[in-house]
């Protein structure tokens, strides 16, 4: 059975969902990268909410688009995505990061309904959605694959082959989307190992790039839509902030590793529009 995208009542309100359950779940399993699920959090929910061919009733549909999250330590978003998309309950999301649960801290891909590839050692998403592509394309279906790579995990060297690769052979079905928050692990990504001109450095390798506002949806839609209608690989650098949508969390290098505990979960959630008592 061909399954078209469903779309969602509203990607900004996924978004949103998203969002508050993340924090909710990096609070309750005390696990970490918050910041870096809000800051791609717009980005998966328009994937899961207007783009992606997938099918929760047949996670394993020939026929479904392939998704990669590269930077598999944001796995918390993802996890979210899916159960609000009906791959799994949604009351599963409360074992996140527990001694035993499935939903590991980063995305694993054992017993959990809708994800591809375990990642978290960063630089393999991309050269794995390639192979994924080049494969699919010989066997001549429509699919697509997209894969979501952090800027930090950009100072691999993997990365760039694999550019080089799916350049090569003309990807047209493969599009990679860089969460360019600016921030990793430790410092900021132009003080770790630079990365501009960024857009330069893609074209130069032969792939069709856009770069645009992570957070606008609208942008986002209309990128994904235009991607493959060359010969090409389609690039999307998306302009975000890490922590987007918690104005203490937002460009603070902190919210990579912190756990939102206490009064701080409090704060967030109300930010999120979720008061104590529903949190």
């Amino acid at each position: 059975m061909k399954v078209e995208p469903i779309a969602l009542p509203d990607t900004v309100d996924l978004a949103l969902r998203l969002r508050r359950h993340v924090v909710r779940m990096c609070s309750r399993g005390g696990s970490s990268h918050v910041g870096s699920c809000l800051s791609m959090a717009d980005i998966i929910a328009v994937l899961y909410g207007d783009t992606l061919r997938v099918d929760p009733i047949d996670p394993r549909w020939a026929g479904r688009d392939r998704f990669i999250l590269s930077k598999g330590h944001a796995g918390a978003c993802v996890y979210a995505a899916l159960a609000e998309r009906g791959f799994f309950p949604l009351a599963d999301l409360d074992r996140h990061y527990a001694n035993g649960s499935s939903l590991s801290g980063h995305v694993s891909h054992k017993g959990v309904a809708g994800v591809e590839l375990s990642t978290g050692s960063l630089g393999h998403g991309l050269g794995i959605g390639a192979g994924m592509a080049l494969q699919l394309r010989r066997m001549g279906g429509g699919q697509r694959v997209y894969v979501v790579l952090s800027d930090g995990e950009c100072d691999e060297g993997s990365n760039w082959e694999a550019i080089l690769f799916a350049a090569h052979h003309r990807l047209s079905n493969l599009c990679a989307v860089v969460d360019y928050n600016k921030l990793q692990s430790i410092g900021p990504v132009a003080e770790t190992i630079a990365l501009e001109p960024f857009t330069d450095k893609w074209r130069a390798f032969g792939w069709a790039v856009e770069r645009i506002d992570g957070h606008d949806h609208k942008a986002l839609k209309a990128a994904f839509a235009r991607s493959g209608q060359d010969d090409r690989p389609t690039c999307i650098i998306a302009d975000t902030i890490k922590g987007r949508g918690v104005s203490f969390m937002e460009n603070q290098v902190l919210w990579h590793y912190r756990s939102p505990q206490g009064e701080e979960f409090d704060a967030a959630m109300r930010e999120l529009g979720v008061g104590a008592r529903d949190a």
